[in-house]
């Protein structure tokens, strides 16, 4: 009666909806056979003089399995029964014993999220209502700090289950699924607005534009096979080091397409992302939020099978110039491999923060400034390759100074506190003006000043580490990460803060 869920009526209409039950999408993530359940008898049974004659089940599915061999925790809400409403509070509920094999056993959790947390209806059951605690939150914020937490949004996920989704590390999207704070039926009765559930969360909304959901799937499935790739590169816990994968790249392999990858005109853009893969293990780039605050790229991928995080400026999306979007979406990918002990590596080609009217409005500075707190703070071995432009502040943001944070320059840089083309006309506006042709002495600056900014001297003054062929990028970065990593077995455990910020 249990893994009946709600019954045939209820199960094809969730299928109808383009949507898998939960005991489907357990069994499409885990090891086959490997899935065992807890509390598969919790419900409401109804009886006839001691004869069972029916079975509610509890709407929510937990177990311990392993995925790609490893034990994780899988567990969410049955959408057949009670549109996976769960208890109300001071219930011991199957979702807390799930946190808690998370936490004791050490071991990642994933949730498949498809409810609307608690039901109206749950007044009616208790005889009273209830205040809201934030003690009911605690089990999810501790984890944040201690295993991976994924979320694959795969429903209509509203009120408490929406709140789930955001206390993860990372989560996947189905195009059938919506995350909202409440539906569209009590945003038309309190706000008047009639929208429909897509246009109120929906991928578009969510993904796309809000950031609060990472990653967009083709489908359930192609969420299942992201789930395992995202689990891949984290450890069990921050209490082991991320899992090494035997590489079939060579270390040594030097690309001679770097060379010529980076424009030889600096307003021009090119493909950051070809960059990368010409640097890192062949096949092993994973990014995360490819959809949102494009003016940065944020990947987990290999060195020599070694699990890196790759933070890129994007010189094609805003010429890199960096938004509050890319900084916040910067600045979480940070923290989670701080906390997992991953390594970093930046690609840095950024102009600055981006300017303007709109920039200063979504609070570009302040969200820049987040990011240079949590770098100050980031311990795990950092190494910045610094491709071309680095200026201002938000050129700060490559640099890790808690540790060594080594800096490799290319021949391409382009080094200072502001851009030339913008700086000349700022401090020599009043030399310009007064010129007999304004125009040809602006140029005329910005010449001699471009002779002055040669990555050279700077390495004579050892302002930055070395300058190198940019062909040698991945034998040195995985020279570097080979000496650096084997410290952070000295160094696991919780760190002393909340994990990783929603």
């Amino acid at each position: 009666m249990a893994a009946g869920m709600g019954g045939p009526e209820r199960i094809a209409r969730q299928h109808d909806l383009g949507r898998l039950t939960i005991r489907e999408r357990i069994a499409g993530l885990v090891d086959k056979g490997s899935f065992v359940e807890i509390g598969q008898l919790a419900g409401t049974g109804s009886y006839d003089g001691g004869n069972l004659t029916g079975f509610v089940p509890d709407p929510y599915v937990a177990g311990l399995a392993t995925v790609n061999g490893r034990d994780t925790v899988v567990a969410g809400e049955d959408f057949t029964v009670r549109g996976g409403s769960g208890s109300g509070p001071g219930q011991r509920t199957k979702r807390d014993l799930a946190f808690a094999m998370a936490r004791e056993y050490r071991v990642p959790m994933v949730q498949f999220l498809d409810g609307a947390g608690a039901s109206i209806a749950t007044i009616e059951k208790l005889g009273r209502s209830y205040l809201p605690n934030s003690k009911d939150w605690t089990d999810p914020l501790q984890l944040l700090g201690e295993v991976p937490m994924v979320g694959a949004v795969s429903g209509s996920v509203a009120g408490g289950v929406a709140a789930f989704a955001l206390l993860t590390h990372w989560t996947c999207m189905a195009p059938t699924a919506e995350l909202f704070a409440a539906g569209p039926a009590i945003v038309k009765r309190a706000l008047g607005l009639d929208v429909s559930k897509q246009e109120l969360g929906g991928m578009q909304v969510q993904v796309r534009t809000s950031g609060a959901v990472d990653n967009e799937a083709a489908d359930e499935e192609d969420c299942f096979a992201q789930i395992v790739r995202f689990l891949s590169y984290l450890p069990q816990s921050v209490w082991q080091l991320p899992p090494y994968a035997q590489p079939a790249d060579r270390p040594d392999r030097r690309e001679e397409e770097l060379l010529t990858i980076v424009p030889h005109q600096s307003r021009r853009g090119y493909d950051m992302r070809r960059l990368v893969s010409l640097v890192v293990d062949e096949g092993s780039v994973f990014e995360i939020k490819p959809s949102f605050g494009r003016c940065v790229i944020t990947a987990l991928a290999r060195m020599n099978g070694h699990a890196v995080g790759v933070v890129a400026n994007n010189p094609m999306f805003q010429a890199g110039a960096l938004d509050a979007a890319g900084a916040d979406k910067m600045t979480h990918f940070m923290e989670l491999c701080d906390t997992f002990r991953i390594p970093l590596v930046h690609f840095v080609d950024v102009p600055g923060f981006m300017i303007g009217p709109k920039a200063e409005a979504s609070g570009a500075l302040r969200a820049g400034m987040r990011a240079l707190w949590l770098a100050h703070q980031v311990t795990v071995p950092s190494i910045a390759v610094h491709v071309r432009r680095c200026y201002g502040m938000a050129g700060t943001l490559s640099s890790t100074p808690a540790h060594l944070g080594l800096r490799l320059g290319w021949p391409s840089g382009e080094w200072g506190s502001l851009p030339i083309e913008g700086g000349v006309e700022t401090a020599y506006r009043r030399l310009i003006a007064e010129a007999p042709d304004p125009e040809q002495a602006r140029i005329d600056l910005e010449t001699r000043l471009r002779q002055m900014k040669s990555v050279f001297p700077i390495a004579e003054g050892f302002g930055v580490e070395d300058i190198i062929d940019p062909r040698d990028t991945r034998p040195l970065l995985i020279r570097y990460l080979e000496a650096a990593i084997p410290r952070l077995a000295h160094d696991l455990g919780p760190k002393p803060r909340y994990g990783v910020r929603p």
